[in-house]
Order: C-alpha cells, then sequence, then structure tokens
C-alpha cells in the first residue's frame, strides 16, 4: 500500500481533498512560473525542451508488450532495477516516467517519497492501444478503470479503511470530491442514513458499496475493463432496503408473501407486526384506518407506495412523502356531525346536509373506469346538465360536475325538451361509453407509456424499447381516431335532433379504424406474455405496475385487464349501432347510413380475424423452424399454412429406425417428417436477450403432397393398434416405398386424420376424389404389427442397431477428408523415400485389410438381427408391390 503522503500533503491538507483542486494549482502554479519565466528572459535565448523518458522497473523491462506499445507512441525507454542506477532522474533536461508493475513493492514507495511520477503497466498499454501520449498525473496512476469517475464517500468512520479506498480509486484514475455536487458521478456509501445519500436518491446517482473498489482493483490488469459499465456496476449496487426490517399491515395473505420475497430480493428483511427491531412498517391504507398500537418514534409507518417506489427507483425513497396518516379529514367529520343531528326539520339543515353529502359525491368519485357490471351505469349521472332530462342547477349539483369535454358551450345550443327519444337515449349511451373510453386510452398512455419511455428514469430505463412497443403497440393511434370520434359525437349530442346522423360518423372513420386496430389485436396475447415475462424478470417494472394500478385513475385494474379494452370496443359499438337502428324510424335517412356503418364495422372485425388468423399461421411456421433441427428453408412460403401435427411411431426402417418417436408436419401442399433428437445441445438466444428451447425434432424429409399415391388405412386388430401407411414414390426412385406409423395421441382420431391428409392430397394433385385415396388392407398383407414395440427384445434390437451404426461411422472412410488423406500420405511417403502411389496403395490395402477383419470377428447380436431386417425389408416391398 502506497504511503499516506500520496493521500495527506505535508500542510495537512484533509484526506477527502478534492483531487481537482491540486491539479488546478499545480497548474496555476507553472503557469505564473512560465509567466515569470517570460517577463525575465523575454530577451534571452529560448529555454530547451523537457524530453519525456519512460523508465521500466525491474519486471516491468521484461515484458514484451510494453516495450512494444512503448515503441507505437514513440517514447524513448530505459530499463531499470534500482533508482539509484538512475543517476540523472533528476536531471532537468528529461521527464522521468516510471513504470512499476506491483504498487505494494518497497521501491513503489521510495519512488513515491522521492516526487517521482509512476505508472502503471496497463497505463502504457492503454495509451498504445489509442493511441494517446502518456497522461500527467499528479499522484500514482496505475490503471484507468476509473478515468473521468468523480466519487464521494459517506458512512464511513474507519480512517484507515477510507485511506484504502480513496489510494485505490486515485490508484485507478478516479477523482475525489468531499462534498456531494452535481459533478459527482458515483457515492459509496457504507449507510443509507445522512444528506449525500438522500440528494443521490434524488439525482439518480448510483450509489455503489465499498465492494465495488475493491473488485475493480482486482481486475486493474484488464486493458479494455471499465468500473462505470452497466453489467459489473449493477452487481455492487446498494440495495434499496439495506438496513431496513420491514413489517406489512393489511394485505391478504398473497400479496404479503409477495412483498416479503421482494423485500429479501432487495437487500432487506421482514419481521412480524409488532418487533421492536423493525424499521418500517408497511401499510396498506384502503384497508387499515388504524394502527393496532402505539408506533415507536423510530418506526417509520410508510404506504405500500414507498415500497414499490424504492423497488421501482432502485434506491429507497424518502419516507417524508409516504407518512400513513389516518383518514379522518375535516370535512369527514364535518358530514359524520350533520348526519347525527337529533332534529333535522330545518330547511337549512337539510339543504346544508345535502350540499355536504353532494360535495363528498365529488370529491371521491374520480375514477373514469365503470364498473364491472354496465359500462354506461357510473356514468348516468356524471353527464352534467347537458344531457340531463332536467336543467335545473340543483339538478345539475347533485349529478356531480359536468366533464370538461361536455363543458364547452354550442353555438347553436337549444334548450333540451323534458322528455327525450329511445334514440336519444342510446346515443347517449354511446357517446358514454366512447368518452370513458377515451379516458382509458388516455389513462394507459399518459399513467404507463409515457413514463416508462421517459428519457432519464432513475436507476436507468425500466424496460427497453423493443418491449415498450410490444406492449402498447398501436395504442396511440387507436386514441387519436377514438378522439375525434368523440368530438364529433359530443357535438353531435350538444345540437341533438332527431335527423342527426351518428351512422355518418363511424363511416368517416372506418378506414381509420382498418388501420390501427389490426396491428394490436394481432399482437394482443403477445403483450400479454410480454407484460408477464417482464414482471417475472424485472422487479422494478413490478414495483412501476403496482404502484400505478393502485391509483384511482386505474380503477384498481392491471395493464393487462386495461390493455384488453381495444379488443372488446369494436363489437360494444356495433351492439349499440344496432339499438340505435331499432329505435330509428323507417323515414329517417340515418337508417341506411347505419346499416352501412354496422357493416363497416363487420368488414373492420373480419379484416381483424383474418389478419389474426394469418398472424397465428405465419407464429405456427416459426415455431416450426425453431423447433426442427435442419428445417429446410424452402418449408417457408406465403401460400403453405400448417394443417395438422401428429405425434407417431415408426413402423419400418425406410426413412429411420423401427420405434423411432417421429413427428407429421402436414401443410397443405408438403409432409414435413421428423424424428425426436437423441441429444438437445445449445440453446437459441434473440438479439433482445429472449431464449428460446433448444431444437427437440430432427429434420428426416419434407415430402411434397404430390409424392404420395397411396394412403392405407390399417385394421386394427389385437396386434395392430391405430395404425397407417403411406405408399410415396420419391422423384429419385423407380418403385414405390412403403412408410409406416402407429398414433400415439387420442387426438386427431385416425379417421379423422386420414381423411383430412386425402383431402390435402387431392388438391395437391388436382382431384375431386379425394375418400379414393383411401385404402383399407389387413396389417399381414403390409407386415405391419404394434405389439411389439414397447417390449424389451423390441428396445434392445433399436439399441443394438444404433450402437451398430456407431461402429460403422466409426470405421468409415468418409470420416476422414480425401485431401487430409492425401496430405499425409504425401509426408509419410516423403520421409521413407517412397512414391506417393506405391505408398497410398500399400496404405489403403493395409487398412482394409485391418478393417475387414475387424469386422470379421462373429458377433451374433450384430449379425443376425440386420439379416432378419433385411430379409424383412425385401419380403415388404415385394408385398407393396403386389398391392400397387
Amino acid at each position: 500500500m502506497a504511503d499516506n503522503s500520496t493521500l495527506v500533503s505535508e500542510t495537512g491538507r484533509s484526506l477527502l481533498a478534492d483531487s481537482s483542486v491540486l491539479d488546478s494549482k499545480i497548474i496555476e502554479t507553472s503557469k505564473e512560473n512560465v509567466f515569470r519565466a517570460t517577463i525575465l528572459d523575454v530577451e534571452a535565448e529560448e529555454m530547451p525542451q523537457i524530453e519525456t523518458r519512460v523508465a521500466l522497473v525491474q519486471e516491468a523491462g521484461k515484458r514484451e508488450e510494453l516495450l512494444k506499445a512503448l515503441e507505437e507512441i514513440k517514447t524513448p525507454y530505459i530499463k531499470t532495477d534500482t533508482i539509484e542506477e538512475l543517476g540523472d532522474s533528476d536531471s532537468p533536461e528529461f521527464e522521468t516516467i516510471f513504470v512499476v508493475p506491483d504498487f505494494q513493492a518497497p521501491i513503489f514507495s521510495n519512488l513515491c517519497k522521492a516526487d517521482c511520477r509512476v505508472i502503471g503497466p496497463p497505463v502504457v498499454l492503454h495509451c498504445a492501444q489509442r493511441g494517446e501520449p502518456l497522461p500527467f498525473s499528479s499522484r500514482p496512476l496505475y490503471c484507468a478503470s476509473m478515468l473521468n469517475l468523480v466519487l464521494c464517500f459517506t458512512g464511513f468512520r474507519k480512517k484507515d479503511e477510507l485511506v484504502k479506498l480513496v489510494t485505490l480509486v486515485h490508484h485507478m484514475g478516479g477523482i475525489i470530491r468531499r462534498d456531494f455536487s452535481s459533478k459527482v458521478t458515483h457515492l459509496v456509501a457504507n449507510s443509507t442514513h445522512g444528506d449525500k445519500f438522500r440528494i443521490a436518491v434524488s439525482l439518480g446517482i448510483p450509489i455503489m458499496k465499498a465492494e465495488w473498489i475493491y473488485k475493480a482493483w482486482e481486475k486493474r490488469n484488464e486493458i479494455d475493463f471499465c468500473a462505470a459499465d452497466d453489467d459489473f456496476r449493477n452487481q455492487f449496487k446498494v440495495p434499496p432496503f439495506q438496513d431496513c426490517m420491514l413489517s406489512f399491515l393489511g394485505f391478504s395473505d398473497d400479496e404479503k408473501a409477495n412483498m416479503e420475497e421482494m423485500t429479501e430480493m432487495q437487500g432487506g428483511h421482514y419481521l412480524p407486526v409488532g418487533d421492536e427491531r423493525c424499521t418500517h412498517l408497511v401499510v396498506e391504507e384502503s384497508t387499515v384506518k388504524d394502527l393496532p398500537f402505539e408506533p415507536l418514534k423510530k418506526l417509520y409507518v410508510v404506504k405500500q407506495e414507498w415500497f414499490w417506489g424504492s423497488i421501482q427507483m432502485d434506491a429507497r425513497a424518502g419516507e417524508s412523502m409516504y407518512l400513513f396518516e389516518k383518514s379522518e379529514s375535516p370535512d369527514f367529520k364535518k358530514s359524520v356531525s350533520l348526519l347525527s343531528l337529533s332534529t333535522p326539520n330545518s330547511n337549512r339543515k337539510r339543504r346544508r346536509l345535502k350540499e355536504t353529502l353532494a360535495q363528498l359525491t365529488r370529491e371521491t368519485d374520480v375514477s373514469p373506469f365503470p364498473p364491472r357490471k354496465r359500462p354506461s351505469a357510473e356514468h348516468s349521472l356524471s353527464i352534467g346538465s347537458l344531457l340531463d332530462i332536467s336543467n335545473t342547477p340543483e339538478s345539475s349539483t347533485a349529478n356531480g360536475e359536468t366533464p370538461k369535454s361536455c363543458a364547452r358551450p354550442s353555438k347553436n345550443s337549444t334548450p333540451l325538451p323534458l322528455k327525450q327519444s329511445a334514440r336519444w337515449q342510446v346515443a347517449k349511451e354511446l357517446y358514454q361509453t366512447e368518452s370513458n373510453y377515451v379516458d382509458i386510452l388516455t389513462t394507459i398512455i399518459q399513467l404507463f407509456q409515457v413514463p416508462l419511455e421517459k428519457e432519464g428514469q432513475l436507476g436507468g430505463p425500466i424496460l427497453a424499447q423493443e418491449e415498450i412497443k410490444t406492449i402498447f403497440g398501436s395504442i396511440p393511434d387507436i386514441l387519436d381516431v377514438h378522439t375525434k370520434i368523440k368530438e364529433d359525437l359530443e357535438d353531435l349530442m350538444i345540437n341533438w335532433t332527431e335527423s342527426k346522423s351518428i351512422g355518418d360518423i363511424i363511416l368517416k372513420y372506418s378506414k381509420d379504424l382498418l388501420k390501427t386496430y389490426p396491428p394490436f389485436v394481432n399482437f394482443f396475447e403477445m403483450s400479454k406474455e410480454a407484460i408477464t415475462r417482464c414482471e417475472k424478470q424485472k422487479p422494478r417494472f413490478h414495483a412501476f405496475l403496482k404502484i400505478n394500478q393502485a391509483k384511482p385513475e386505474c380503477g384498481r385494474q392491471s395493464l393487462a385487464e386495461l390493455l384488453i379494452r381495444p379488443v372488446q370496443r369494436l363489437p360494444s359499438v356495433a351492439l349499440l349501432l344496432n339499438d340505435i337502428k331499432k329505435h330509428t324510424a323507417e323515414e329517417n335517412p340515418d337508417k341506411i347510413t347505419l346499416e352501412r356503418a354496422i357493416e363497416s364495422l363487420k368488414e373492420v372485425m373480419t379484416h381483424i380475424n383474418e389478419d389474426k388468423r394469418k398472424t397465428e399461421a405465419q407464429r405456427q411456421f416459426f415455431d416450426v423452424v425453431y423447433e426442427v433441427d435442419g428445417c429446410p428453408a424452402n418449408l417457408l412460403s406465403s401460400h403453405r399454412s400448417l394443417v395438422q401435427r401428429l405425434e407417431t411411431v415408426a413402423l419400418g426402417d425406410d426413412i429411420c429406425d423401427r420405434g423411432e418417436q417421429v413427428t407429421l408436419f402436414l401443410f397443405n401442399d408438403c409432409l414435413e417428417i421428423a424424428r425426436k433428437r437423441h441429444k438437445v445441445i445449445g440453446v437459441f438466444k434473440s438479439p433482445h436477450g429472449h431464449t428460446r428451447p433448444p431444437a427437440s425434432l430432427k429434420h428426416v424429409v419434407l415430402m411434397p403432397l404430390s409424392q404420395i399415391k397411396k394412403v392405407l388405412d390399417i385394421r386394427e386388430t389385437e396386434d395392430c393398434q391405430k395404425a397407417f401407411a403411406l405408399v410415396v414414390r420419391p422423384p429419385t426412385e423407380l418403385n414405390n416405398k412403403l412408410l409406416s406409423f402407429q398414433m400415439t395421441t387420442e387426438d386427431p382420431r385416425k379417421e379423422d386424420w386420414l381423411k383430412m391428409l386425402c383431402r390435402h392430397v387431392a388438391n395437391t394433385i388436382c382431384k375431386a376424389d379425394a375418400e379414393n385415396l383411401i385404402y383399407v388392407v389387413d396389417p399381414d398383407s403390409v407386415e405391419v404389427n404394434t405389439k411389439d414395440m414397447d417390449s424389451t427384445l423390441s428396445r434392445a434390437s433399436r439399441a443394438i442397431k444404433k450402437t451398430s451404426k456407431k461402429v460403422t461411422r466409426a470405421f468409415s472412410f468418409s470420416k476422414t477428408p480425401k485431401r487430409a488423406l492425401h496430405r499425409a500420405l504425401m509426408s509419410h511417403s516423403a520421409t521413407e523415400g517412397r512414391s506417393p502411389s506405391s505408398s497410398n496403395q500399400s496404405y489403403i490395402g493395409s487398412r482394409l485389410t485391418s478393417t475387414s477383419s475387424l469386422a470379421g470377428v462373429p458377433s451374433p447380436s450384430l449379425v443376425s438381427l440386420p439379416s432378419i431386417f433385411e430379409r424383412r425389408s425385401h419380403t415388404l416391398s415385394r408385398s407393396t408391390t403386389h398391392l400397387i
């Protein structure tokens, strides 16, 4: 460790004095000296330049990469073992920089006492890599891991520990600030209390553990390492609940278990309610009206928003903003006193009581969301005097405040009649639900999307931009369209007459609806999956949702529940338009317009369904590609769609071994056959970090349906269950092949599967009689048997066959490339002085002899089974030819 003189100056500077202040003083002093020299020696000769040279001390002089790096930056160097060897170290002609490989060695302390410039080998390599000259530093500089980082310390009581940390920071190029300011980039905290900690939280400055500095020093010899890299730095951030003991009051068992788990994940501990060691009591303010005990002065009683806000910010939030208070407000006490009057006979008292209740109603009814039972029920009284039957001031006050969107005066406003028509009532409901829908979309954007997209979030971005786009999709575009529809409906209701056309408004925006809805509805399931995945993987996003979903604007509904509203909106509008049409007179021109509007909405919904079907088909396509290893690229086609997937077991040996698990993917024009992989290696990872399971299947063959000549329905017997076969003729073969399978699943039924397969084969070869492709045959005629598929003998024979294949591959000449074999033979012949041809022939002869002799070793298990399979396949081919 360096001597303390590197940290505390002779004049008694404080331990955490700003290093920048010292550097500036040195610069100012040098400027003054230069200025004085200029004045005194104006007529003197120009001062000679001071040459910079590097002294490689001890082991540093033996490192070739250092010598090469100094040559690249064109800096002269010398090698030395001791300072005494360097007799001219104090010469004014040279500025000597010492490169010391070990800052713990005695020579390092001697150089520091002599006030020499000392750097470490990583600094030289760092400068050479960037083509920069060696830096000037008043302190020893070993590496550049903390270059341009400004650190401040808080909570450290032991001077020795602080001296050690500050020394290491200086050795890595960092700057120390005693007082916290806006220039500080990192706060190193040993405690979560104090002004510096609170300021760092409010400014979003990363708060680090002391371990961060120690671990960065361990990586001091890595040239490209930076202590500020997010992946490295996030490992050592002070967790939000460090030094906190939390208790939870008023939560359900599931919520409490979740919050206790999150507490431990974020560095804290939880205790039962009432424990004296508890530092924070987190209260569910909607269920807890009063505490069951008198809290201690040191105990913080906070709302749950403090808990989730701390996790979202990735730092402990200030408790003063989230303190729990009893819900007894002056207005509430006033209403209770009025309600408890014993003689409410006075009109004045009744009026005061009525006004107080109306005021409480306005203050509590702030949610724009309808109840679950009926969308229009809650807002039937909130439309104000504009759409109410009575326009008296009393009714307006009783019904609550008029929405701002409805408060604009109309140019042609006329008093509404005392009784409105049924058409007007349904039109009012359409406007109310549309207004409410716009409020919901606005809440989704303002409460969720905008904060997530905001730059400069405390603790860094909560979600990546790709994830935000996946979750919210085209919600802003949908909001723009429905805001215009709402404004047009509002003008229509203000200037209402029975001849006003509601259908024209829907027709006006039908193209916009067709453009904005399909992208959102098609990927809605993907949006829900993204929310679920991010909520599980990212605690900050989970906390963000908890905070916002608890706000009254959300009506205590989750983000996924709010996002389903666009999916439900168009069918709801179509139903309301149907109701308006029923109450529209035949002679009203809007009758025909409403019919056209309803048809346009049906077209939009049909287009959405068709688009969704295509999107699902494309997703299924890519699922097949990812699941099947070696899947041909020509499988992907715009006209191709997946019809059915079938799990089977192979009953023959033509395309794979008997008894092997085979999956058939039936497309509208081809059949992909894949077998189960024996070894699954590797995991697919997308650029955004999402992982896919490894391919579980291996491609066998992609067969056009036109190659299927017949489909054989094998009769059910005791020895043959759920079996079928395909008679195919590949273009490269002269004879037909029989591919037989046994279905291993109950769904679909064999009869339905065969009909489905034949129908698509007939469509491919342009035949109308699909059923004529099915032939019912006996198992014996095609020699198919499923009785022994799960027997021990069958499994043993399959294992022997696989072993036989491995042995064959092990001694196959195709394992060695011809070019490599030829080179080996050439080198062998050159060393022994023989011609290549004779050497080649003798080598091949000996190789064949050894291989044939090895193959001639008698093994009943390896000889008898292949011969049996050969005889069986020969018989099977004859029976197939006879059948055809």
